[in-house]
Parts: C-alpha cells; structure tokens; sequence
C-alpha cells in the first residue's frame, strides 16, 4: 500500500462513526482494537455488568469494576490510552425502543458481540432497514468467525436458520433419564422453574404412573408452601416427593422396566441428618446486605472447591440450603426466576438436583463446575482467540468503510490447521432468496385453525419463532392483534380478547388459504404467513400442536426438491447443545451429489463462558463450495 492509498484509508477510519454491541471478551479486544487503528467516534451498547469470572480473559476490567457496568468501565479504560478520540457508552439492552432504525442510521458499520441468537437477530434487522453494514463475530475455545453482511450482496444473518437447540422427549427427561444431562435438563427446566418461575406455566413433574394419573392437586398441594410452613420441613417434602414418591410412581410401571435398570427411589431421612441446623452454618449466617446475586450455599456448608466431586449427602445439603436461601433472601423473586448460568445459587441448585436424580437412576455424578457447563452449554474461553477475531472483525470493517465488496471475506480460526492453514477465509455468500427477512420470502404455516388460539401463534410463531418484539398481526384490512405504548384501553382490551379466541373465531376469521401479515415496527420488519389448516399432530414430534416452514426452504432447481427442516418442532423438552444444522438452502450453497457425506455442512451452537454465542460452520466444507482465497 502507497502513502497515497494510506492517507485514503486513514481517512475512512477517522470519519467513521463506528456502533458496537457487546463489552464482553471480544468486546474488550474489539474496543482496544479500534482505538489503537485509529478510529475516533465509536459507541457502546452493553446490558451487563462486571462479573469477577470475566477478569482472566476481559482485561480492561479490574477487581474493583465487579458489579459496574461493562460498556462504561470499557469506555473509561480506553480513553485513559486514547483520551483524544470519542467513545459512548450505553449501559442497556439494544433492544431498547430508543435504539430504533433512525439511531443505527447515524453509523457507518455495526459491529457485533453479543450473547444470544434473539438479540443478534435483532440488531441484523435494525441494520438491514436502516441499511448499515454488520460485521458478526463469535468465539467459542480456539474457534472463531467473522462474517460480513451488507444488505443486497451478502447474505444477511438470518438466511440460514441456525441450529436448533438439542431436544429430549419428555418421557426421557421425567420417566428415563440415561446420561447427566437428562438430569440437567429435568433440574433447571422442570424442578427450578416449577419452585422458583412462574407458577401458571404447564408443568407437571409428577410421573405418569399408572396409579397416579389422578394425583394433579396433590402435586399442587406438594409444591405450594404454607405461609406458617417451616421451611426445612418445605424442602424436606420437595425432596422425598421428587426423589422418592416419583420415583415409587415410575417404578410402578414395570413395562418401562423390563430393558432398562430400575432406579432408586430416595428420601431425605436416608441421607439428612434429623435436624440441619446440626450442619455447619444455616441461612441465619447470611448477612442482611448480601447481594443476592451472590447469595450462596456452599460458604454455609463449608464447600469451597467448584471442581469438587460432592456425594449424595453434600449434594442433598446443597439441595436443601439452596431452596432455603432462595426463600430468605430471594423470595420477592420466586414466581418470576429463570434459569441464568451467572446466577451462583440457581446453579448450585441445579447441580445439587441433577446429582441427586443422577444417583437415583445410576449416573455418574458431576461437579458444580461441570455441571454449569452443561446446563449453561459453555466452551470455556481462550482470550488469544478473543483477540484474534477483534482484529479480524477491524479488517472487514475498514475494508467495508471503503466498500472494498470483492474483498470481504468471512473468516474462520480453526484449532488444527487445515492445509497448513490456521485462518481460513471464503468469499461470503450471497442472500438467500428464501430468506423471510431480506427477501420477503412467504412463510407456511399448519396449524389447526379451530383448536389453535391466537395467543399460541403470538407466544409460539411470533416471538418464540420469529423474534419479533412488537408485533402486529393482520388478516386482510383487519388488525387482529397489536403491541405498543399508545393504545388506549378498549383497543388493549380487545386484542386480549382476540387472544383467547381460536384462530376461526376471530372477528375476520383465519381459516385454510388464509394469508397473515406480521410486522414488527421496531425492526421494520413485515412478513406474509400463508396459513394451512391441519386436523392432526404428532404429540411427540409436534408438540406445540403446528408446524412452520419457509424459512429454510428455497426453490426448487435443477430438477432438485426444495430443501425443507422444521428441526424446532421434533420435541418437547430444549437444551442448547450442538446438534447439526439443516442442509443450505440457496443453490449456490447447495452441496453436489458427488460430494461425500462427511462433507456436508456441520454447525454447532455453542456458548462460550465468555460473552459470545456463536453458530459455527464447518470451514472445510464451506471452502469447498467456494473459492478459496490464497
């Protein structure tokens, strides 16, 4: 490169105005990384706050920054090496009504770092209508991506689906669970979220046990705490119910039994002492101005090593001092709580649950740090990788402040070399024509329009499905259902009335051959559902009662069948774990028939223990289908 050429694209960077969305492990690189190569407006937008497992790989952070915010602690610590240039800080979430598609206009790339698939789409739509360009990135051990998308020459982030999360049956999770994570499952998304979430969600932890199928109000009963109700003798009736009594249930069947070994029912009387408080430390120990977020059991219990194999006793004395605690110090919580990987005691709970169940039914116990990599699905981060994309992510970005198109690239880090090659890069693809969210694509859905109620279709298609944040529903002129700040009480009222209202009962009724347009008016989004009414579903395989296709699905060509995978809806229980993606959609992401089966496309989607959740492809395999970049 000339002086001349230098100058030039000193020029690009120092006028760019440049939005980053993550403070985490590639944040922190990306931010250093930026200051340093001379970028001098760049703006932050980061939701969490500085935890102290973020200090071995996030280094702009110090002990002292625990509990602050992420994006403003970043901003300081550059400014300090580069107090010149110009950085702001948003301490929120990106999906925030003030981050709309005006504010993205203002900025000449967006740069992504965020920590769930629901966000990042998000932000791929905010960009697409304000039609900035976004560099994506992720990082999970020693692998890593960078991907361009610019709206009308590459594919934008959504036109492949991403892995959809590993799913169990739920016989397996509540009736035969054989491998831990079975019991991780069954731990955070049964037992937490039926003591600690929200209490009108279906979920019945009871076996379905030939002589229990009537047992409905007494499990009611179990899980409801008493007001006057002592709590060891609460959680000694959780214990011996999910344990013990369910487990009597399950072996009562003894068709389920006959290839399988039996597990072992166990109560608390077998494995607790008669009184707790005989146990070092009781929940009385816990300071009144503890942070809950800290709030652990295992200080009280005199367990101090997370890589420490507990047995069944320590396991069922976490169990129970876990349960107290969230009712000491938590209690204005229960009722609302999900299950986060970040919160100790949740964890703790967990791993304590999982163990016990694991012991039940002859599965090798785990330790808390193993057990939160399950049930957080974590590849523990290396900060070398972190740093590696963040400058990757810096060359796509400035190629793209220059509109270099015929040199983007989407690059990936691989942890074997590959032909000699450590970094791959590949031309990028370009969009998907079935893509629903860039090119418009129509979506088909089977539903059963009689049984199904509008409030499924929201809850299940609309936001679980689609992602959408404020969606409106119409059929034809008619507005079926809306979200928004400015409606008055009789329009609120009415679409909640609507929701509960199947889909042919609604004022303009939604049968076979109807057409629905969902938008989103936050993200500028607005897409055509064609509806197909459907009698019948598969309880095991399409449980949620229908089934949506077109968003993989691409024309068919060359005499091919157009590809089409509905993977969310095949059962009933979710964790995140890898699992294969679909097959590509578009032609020129088609794999030949020539091509062997070993080189098909292979994605995971992997959180790391970082800040970064990434959907990684298989490079190999991608460079084979296009030209490789010498």
């Amino acid at each position: 490169m000339d002086t001349q050429q230098q100058q030039q694209q000193q020029s690009f960077i120092q006028g760019a105005k440049v939005l980053m969305v993550g403070a985490g492990g590639i944040g922190c690189e990306l931010l250093k990384t930026l200051a340093l190569s001379g970028f001098q407006d760049i703006h932050i937008i980061d939701m969490d706050t500085i935890e102290v497992s973020n200090l071995n790989r996030q280094f702009l952070f110090r002990r002292s920054h625990v509990g602050q915010s992420k994006a403003k602690v970043a901003r300081d610590a550059v400014l300090r090496f580069r107090p010149h240039i110009n950085i702001r800080s948003y301490h929120a979430n990106v999906k925030n009504p003030e981050f709309d598609v005006d504010f993205f206009k203002q900025f000449d790339v967006v740069l992504n770092g965020l920590d769930n698939l629901d966000a990042r789409r998000h932000v791929n739509r905010l960009c697409l209508a304000a039609d900035v360009p976004l560099v994506e990135s992720g990082t999970t051990g020693f692998l890593g991506q960078v991907t361009v998308h610019v709206k009308g020459k590459t594919e934008c982030y959504e036109c492949q689906t991403k892995p959809a999360p590993k799913t169990y049956p739920v016989c397996t999770i509540t009736s035969t669970p054989t491998k831990f994570v079975h019991c991780i499952v069954w731990a955070k998304d049964l037992l937490f979220a039926k003591l600690f979430g929200d209490k009108n969600q279906d979920n019945d932890l009871n076996v379905r046990a030939n002589n229990a199928a009537s047992s409905s109000k007494e499990t009611e009963d179990v899980f409801e705490r008493a007001e006057d109700e002592d709590i060891d003798q609460y959680g000694r009736k959780i214990y011996d119910h999910v344990f013990g009594y369910n487990i009597e249930a399950a072996l009562s069947n003894e068709e389920t039994w006959k290839n399988r070994t039996r597990p072992r029912p166990i109560y608390s009387k077998e494995v607790l002492p008669e009184s707790l408080s005989q146990q070092n430390g009781t929940t009385q120990n816990c300071s009144a101005t503890d942070d809950d977020s800290t709030v652990s059991a295992m200080p009280l219990l005199g367990l101090k090593n997370p890589q420490e194999l507990w047995g069944l006793t320590q396991n069922s004395l976490v169990f129970i001092e876990a349960l107290k605690l969230f009712f000491a110090k938590r209690k204005k919580e229960i009722g609302h709580l999900t299950f986060d990987k970040d919160d100790q005691l949740a964890v703790e709970f967990v791993t304590a649950a999982a163990n016990i169940r694991a012991e039940s039914f002859g599965i090798p116990l785990h330790s808390l740090f193993e057990a939160k990599g399950i049930a957080g699905n974590i590849v523990h981060a290396v900060a070398t990788t972190n740093a590696i994309v963040a400058g990757l992510i810096v060359i796509e970005a400035i190629k793209v402040l220059k509109k270099d198109a015929d040199k983007y690239r989407m690059t990936y880090c691989l942890e074997h070399p590959s032909r000699k090659m450590l970094l791959m890069p590949v031309e990028p693809f370009e969009p998907n024509p079935a893509c629903y969210v860039c090119s418009k694509t129509p979506l088909v859905l089977e539903i059963n329009t009689q049984k199904s109620k509008l409030r499924d279709l929201v809850d299940k298609i609309v936001t679980a499905k689609l992602g959408m944040n404020l969606p409106l529903i119409m059929h034809g002129a008619s507005l079926l259902y809306e979200v928004g700040d400015d409606l008055d009480d009789i329009m609120v009222a009415n679409y909640n009335a609507n929701l509960e209202k199947s889909l042919s009962e609604l004022p303009s009724p939604v049968i076979n051959g109807s057409i629905l347009t969902v938008e989103d008016l936050q993200q500028e989004l607005s897409c055509k559902i064609n509806v197909k009414h459907r009698e019948e579903f598969d309880e095991e395989k399409e449980p949620e009662g229908m089934v949506l296709s077109g968003w993989t699905q691409s024309p068919a060509t060359n005499g091919e069948s157009a590809s089409t995978s509905n993977n969310e809806n095949e059962k009933a229980v979710d964790v995140t774990e890898s699992s294969s993606g679909p097959e590509m959609a578009s032609k020129k992401r088609r794999l030949s028939e020539t091509q062997p089966e070993n080189d098909k496309k292979e994605t995971e989607n992997v959180e790391s223990d970082d800040d970064e959740i990434m959907e990684i492809e298989n490079p190999v395999m991608v460079s084979k289908k296009k030209k490789r970049v010498e």
